[in-house]
């Protein structure tokens, strides 16, 4: 990036933060008048001319204002904006949203997408954490009617499965609780191999549920990216740019290629090293992108399960509060995590 002056800097902070308050294009004056920076409009009018030069700012055709591009929104971000907390008080809120669900991951990834998307005013994506190999935590039995049981298969991390079996005769559910008991010993904390090894060691129909649990356990493994938890389209679809009917269905093509969306988020999750990543425009590499600007963090247990939350949104986005409110759930998500791990 150029090294600008102190007064270039100023001023491309100043038509940032202007145009993404008001989405209109900033003005030599609006910029004096409202900020008092003790020099003419003429002189800001030169300032803007060279940071235009520069690739910093643009103007529409029909407008003398001028917009940042995707290089000023990146210099914006990289030098100029404050680092900034979420208030103490929606801090609060949001820890005792999550406190006040139930303890399931899947509830969990909900909420996070949804205060994500309500924080930001953004649409909102959360990625179910990958596990190297998915880990046993324990087993439910419950009789249903006559000889239908349902498995309730529960996997480290709170990742939840069930499947209804048919036995060859009724069992009572003192039974099935005492066959679910023995297995949630033999088989506690132990990867797919491990459970297939500990199954000839089992009585017949212990073994038998023990192979399910192994067969549903490689089935995990094998699809570990899960599916991709969104909300805030609606959010994001107040935000002027969406007026214009092109950048409009842009969104809405992106919004339903989850493929796409899943792969982003997979190739942040495989090289990103730490902290909040922001994407702006695509960064040259996702011609989808170009019109958005994307907000991501890891979140989860190093070495055990972890996966991606962000906010997507227009390039005029509120970075700071964007970054802020990802980086705070992001870590609430990893705390929970951590405790669902024991």
């Amino acid at each position: 990036m150029d090294e600008l002056t102190p007064r270039q800097q100023a001023i491309l902070s100043l038509v940032i933060r202007e145009y993404i308050a008001t989405a209109h294009p900033v003005g030599s004056r609006t910029v004096v008048e409202r900020y008092g920076l003790g020099i003419s409009p003429a002189t800001v009018r030169n300032e803007m001319a060279v940071l235009e030069e520069l690739g910093y700012l643009t103007h529409p055709h029909t407008s003398a204002g001028r917009v940042p591009t995707e290089r000023g929104y990146r210099y914006f971000v990289e030098r100029l904006m404050e680092q900034a907390e979420l208030p103490a008080a929606e801090c609060r809120m949001i820890r005792h949203q999550f406190h006040q669900a139930r303890p399931d991951l899947e509830q969990w990834l909900r909420l996070a997408a949804s205060v994500l998307a309500r924080t930001v005013r953004s649409a909102a994506l959360v990625s179910i954490p990958r596990m190297k190999q998915c880990r046993f935590k324990h087993l439910e039995l419950i009789a249903t009617h006559g000889p239908m049981v349902l498995l309730v298969l529960v996997l480290e991390g709170g990742l939840i499965k069930q499947q209804m079996l048919t036995l060859d005769a009724p069992i009572s559910q003192e039974a099935l609780t005492r066959a679910a008991n023995r297995l949630n010993e033999a088989l506690e904390g132990k990867v797919a191999d491990q459970v297939d090894e500990q199954t000839p060691r089992l009585p017949p129909f212990e073994a038998e549920i023990a192979e399910l649990v192994r067969d549903i356990m490689r089935r995990v493994d094998a699809h570990s990216g899960g599916p991709l938890y969104r909300d805030g389209l609606i959010d994001v679809l107040s935000q002027p740019e969406f007026r214009h009917l092109e950048t409009l269905q842009r969104l809405l093509i992106l919004w339903e290629q989850q493929s796409f969306l899943e792969q982003v988020l997979s190739e942040f999750l495989a090289l990103a090293e730490g902290g909040v990543q922001v994407i702006i425009g695509g960064e040259q590499r996702w011609e989808e992108l170009s019109p958005f600007s994307m907000v991501l963090a890891r979140y989860g247990v190093s070495g055990q399960a972890t996966g991606v939350l962000g906010v997507l949104g227009p390039t005029r986005m509120a970075y700071g509060r964007a970054i802020s409110a990802v980086r705070y759930v992001s870590n609430l998500m990893s705390e929970l995590l951590r405790e669902l791990y024991g």
